[in-house]
């Protein structure tokens, strides 16, 4: 198979589909690499690295999506859909659920489109192409949060972690799951008061067991989150329902009820937010002002450190991917009903239920057209 690794277009995207090393293996797997000329600069990794590891570079972005399959970080921009084709693999984070543009054009394409996002492990459960960028979302979160929270950014003049004599910053996390986590690790190393918010009383529960008196867990009910939203000073949003559009927790009504000049990081905004004033911002413009409320809304948080973030998700990327060059898409998908999961878009049918939910179409199971 020809894979093809595309520079990212994204607003200071500075990921790469592949590392060098991960490139490597499927030189190895026997298949032909097209590399973008300086795809992997943003990364810190150089066209001689990419060169040693067997790959071809091409001078264009037409010549790497001409490949066979696709390697991306990012969802295609509308400037790239002029690539599309019948029969290509891509292979990539994709968010439909927010974005009905780009599933009309890998469907009216009949483009085979595997999402990152949507692919569970078979045999642990969870969602391993998705977890590291959880992990470094969410931490990045409170570094991000804590920055806006300065006088000069817009923010209430907060430190977070206090000092002596002064009241410490309080922090509210709505989800509990790993972007959650990793925010509440971050946050509580800078010794602020953090509180979490879930569902799923059983992770509250674990939470408390792990973490003790040093954290306070609430059900996410709408009465729970307007009294928290009163108290906080920073808000991380990192509700997530998997391919689906993420519930707005925080309605605009309730900017009003918080202190001016507070912060909110809304992780979620990939999947449309879970701020009902959010909208999605760019690391060179990153946050807006609503009702004295700073909101941060960047889509692509982890690019800020794309050596860290491309080693982390490839690592998580390569297996799948080798699998589906190795044995093509439809044996591969049918041998791994997890990495069926993934099949966001196939023959020119939305074939992942969240996403056929939010966009209102038709859904059609991708093993009845495999």
């Amino acid at each position: 198979m020809v894979i093809g690794v595309a520079k990212e277009i994204k607003n200071n995207e500075f990921r790469v589909g592949l590392t060098p090393g991960a490139a490597s293996e499927y030189v190895k797997a026997g298949h032909t690499v097209l590399i973008e000329k300086d795809a992997g600069i943003g990364s810190s990794f150089t066209d001689a690295e990419y060169v040693e590891a067997g790959c071809k570079i091409v001078e264009t972005a037409a010549e790497a999506w001409a490949a066979d399959m696709v390697i991306k970080v990012k969802e295609p921009l509308e400037s790239e859909y002029k690539y599309f084709r019948k029969g290509l693999v891509l292979y990539t984070y994709l968010h439909l659920a927010a974005d009905e543009p780009l599933t009309k054009a890998l469907m009216e394409n009949e483009v085979k489109a595997i999402a990152y996002e949507t692919i569970v492990d078979s045999r642990f459960g969870g969602l391993p192409c998705l977890a590291p960028m959880s992990e470094i979302a969410g931490r990045m979160s409170i570094q991000e949060g804590a920055k806006y929270l300065e006088r000069p950014f817009g923010g209430r003049g907060v430190l977070l972690g206090g000092v002596s004599g002064v009241k410490r910053g309080n922090v509210l996390i709505l989800g509990a799951g790993n972007v959650g986590m990793n925010a509440a690790k971050m946050a509580m190393g800078l010794n602020a008061n953090v509180t979490i918010t879930d569902v799923n009383i059983n992770r509250l529960a674990y939470i408390d067991d792990l973490f003790g008196s040093k954290i306070t867990t609430l059900y996410s009910s709408d009465s729970n989150i307007r009294e928290a939203l009163k108290d906080a000073d920073l808000v991380i949003g990192s509700v997530l329902l998997p391919g689906k559009a993420t519930p707005k927790l925080i309605r605009k009504e309730h900017l009003k009820l918080m202190k001016p000049g507070a912060v909110i990081v809304d992780v979620a905004i990939d999947q449309g937010g879970c701020c009902e004033t959010s909208h999605p911002t760019t690391h060179d413009d990153p946050i807006f002002v609503v009702d004295g409320i700073v909101h941060y809304c960047v889509a692509n948080i982890p690019g800020a450190v794309s050596n860290t973030s491309t080693q982390a998700l490839v690592n998580r990327t390569l297996p799948y991917g080798l699998r589906l060059a190795n044995m093509g898409m439809e044996a591969a998908c049918k041998a791994d009903k997890g990495l069926m999961n993934g099949v966001n878009c196939y023959a020119g049918k939305c074939t992942f239920p969240g996403v056929a939910e939010a966009l209102k179409l038709e859904y059609v199971a991708p093993e009845t057209l495999m």
